[in-house]
């Protein structure tokens, strides 16, 4: 839905998962084996990746400032299933958390939220307050108070709606 660019590093990837579904026409790209190849994904994954996907939107509208969309497993529990290795580059001494297991999403996304937490860009992902969207996005507006994802659609709408209700 949304004509932002990606969200800078692994938050790409978070990014990414959480728009698989299309709330407003239920169309979901895990079910497509398309789909599941882009995540490596077999079909018996799809519960667990569905799962971690719900569960990063809960915490992408909280960024927002708004309560999860459902009830879900909280993030915190999920991720601390994941293994993390603190790996050093040989060559600068930099070093990050990756993936110990390094195929699992779950360990991948573990990883971008870490390295997005020490960028300081974690918050800055979010997901749209629109109910019928819910759709990710990376906020680079310079307060940090985007609202939605998209300005063309979902605020014109939102704003068609405050407008409309107070013409009556």
């Amino acid at each position: 839905m949304s004509e932002r660019s990606p969200a800078p590093g692994g938050l790409a990837l978070v990014e990414s998962l959480v728009n698989t579904l299309d709330i407003e026409s239920g169309g979901d790209s895990l079910d497509t084996p398309d789909g599941r190849a882009r995540f490596g994904l077999a079909e018996n994954e799809l519960p667990g990746a569905r799962e971690l996907r719900e569960s990063l939107r809960a915490v992408l509208l909280a960024h927002a400032g708004h309560p999860p969309h459902r009830e879900v497993t909280p993030l915190g529990e999920l991720l601390a299933r994941a293994p993390l290795r603190v790996a050093v580059d040989e060559r600068d001494g930099s070093a990050a958390l990756a993936p110990a297991d390094g195929a699992t999403l779950l360990s991948r996304v573990a990883g971008a939220v870490a390295e997005a937490l020490v960028a300081g860009t974690w918050t800055r992902l979010k997901a749209c307050e629109t109910v019928t969207c819910h759709w990710a996005y990376y906020d680079r507006s310079p307060a940090g108070r985007g609202r939605w994802c998209s300005m063309q659609v979902c605020g014109a709408r939102a704003k068609m709606r405050r407008y409309r209700a107070k013409e009556r």
